[in-house]
């Protein structure tokens, strides 16, 4: 079976020990190389349009053999699963710091329990948008390790030191959320069982900088009662600018019978947004019996007037045949 290559970027930056509180997979990290006062954890960038900065990035290798990177810069997304951060492919078009910073080398060979420091400039265009640009600068490796499975996937590992770009203009915090959706798993039985519901709704950064959202929950029933009032926390702590995210909460104990609105208010600095749904909690059983109950009146309805319409055909009178006007006989004339 022909083998497939899959890459992958493990960019779930890990705060380590290592200097500067590497990206690191454990057997290689990635990091910015120590200013004059601290240690970085992250390039924190600022730069106006038009202008170029210099910076190097290190990369440390921690096994015992020597190791070969491709080395890129990227722009970073939210991932569409649970929001994380992440970074694009080589083989993916960039727009923003995977195509404005360029690295001394592409290629570098980094000995056994050694480091290698590799400058790059990122020359930031004159048409530029203001606000935030995420990305990273990726050291690849060139190796495919083996994969398992029937589909004997290959694996290519990355690991990448994240880059936060600002460039310096008017800036703009916006968020929005909607497309809410409500869906109920009840059980067969009222009152046996717990029953649930699943809310899906969409979270997007519509400005330019980069947000650390907060996700209200809040839902009502009939005669305006509170059923649920809670702050969410499976929410991305890093909204990206122009980034769109789809997000699920369970809620448990959610009401067998009801009827209301489910409501998500989304703020940060700057911004709030709220959308809602209704919703129609019923159980299965009651379902089912109320679907019976109108298929067996429907059915009776239909048979009671049919059966009025031939009563009624049957006490009907016949139509009277219309008698024939005849034409009346001339009297014959008198002689004279």
């Amino acid at each position: 079976m022909r083998k497939l290559y899959v890459l992958l970027l493990g960019l779930l930056l890990t705060w380590q020990a290592a200097p500067a509180h590497a990206a690191d997979n454990g057997s290689w990290s990635v990091y910015p190389v120590a200013s004059k006062i601290a240690a970085r954890p992250y390039f924190y960038l600022s730069a106006g349009p038009g202008q170029t900065l210099t910076d190097k990035v290190a990369v440390q290798n921690k096994t015992g053999r020597p190791l070969t990177f491709r080395l890129y810069a990227a722009d970073a997304y939210n991932t569409a699963r649970d929001g994380g951060f992440a970074v694009r492919t080589l083989q993916e078009r960039m727009l923003g710091v995977g195509a404005w910073a360029r690295l001394e080398t592409s290629r570098v060979t980094v000995p056994g329990h050694g480091t290698v420091t590799v400058p790059f400039t990122l020359h930031v265009p004159d048409g530029a948008e203001p606000g935030d640009h995420p990305g990273a600068i990726v050291a690849l490796d060139e190796r495919v390790a083996p994969g398992s499975g029937r589909l004997a996937l290959g694996v290519r590992q990355a690991v990448g030191a994240r880059v936060y770009l600002r460039v310096g203009g008017p800036t703009l915090p916006a968020l929005s959320v909607g497309q809410v959706h409500i869906s109920h798993h009840q059980p067969l039985i009222p009152g046996l069982g717990t029953s649930t519901a699943t809310v899906t709704y969409t979270l997007r950064n519509t400005g330019n900088v980069t947000l650390d959202p907060k996700v209200e929950l809040t839902a009502h029933g009939l005669f305006g009662r509170t059923l649920l009032d809670r702050e969410l926390s499976r929410v991305p702590s890093e909204l990206l600018p122009g980034q769109r995210v789809r997000l699920t909460e369970t809620w448990r104990g959610a009401p067998q019978l009801d009827r209301g609105t489910v409501t998500l208010t989304a703020s940060a600095p700057g911004t709030r947004q709220s959308a809602s749904a209704s919703f129609l909690a019923l159980p299965w059983l009651v379902a089912a019996l109320g679907f019976a109950a109108g298929v067996v009146t429907g059915v009776l309805l239909v048979r009671a007037r049919r059966g009025r319409v031939r009563r009624s055909a049957r006490v009907r009178p016949s139509p009277r045949a219309r008698p024939t006007p005849s034409r009346p006989r001339s009297s014959p004339s008198a002689r004279p």
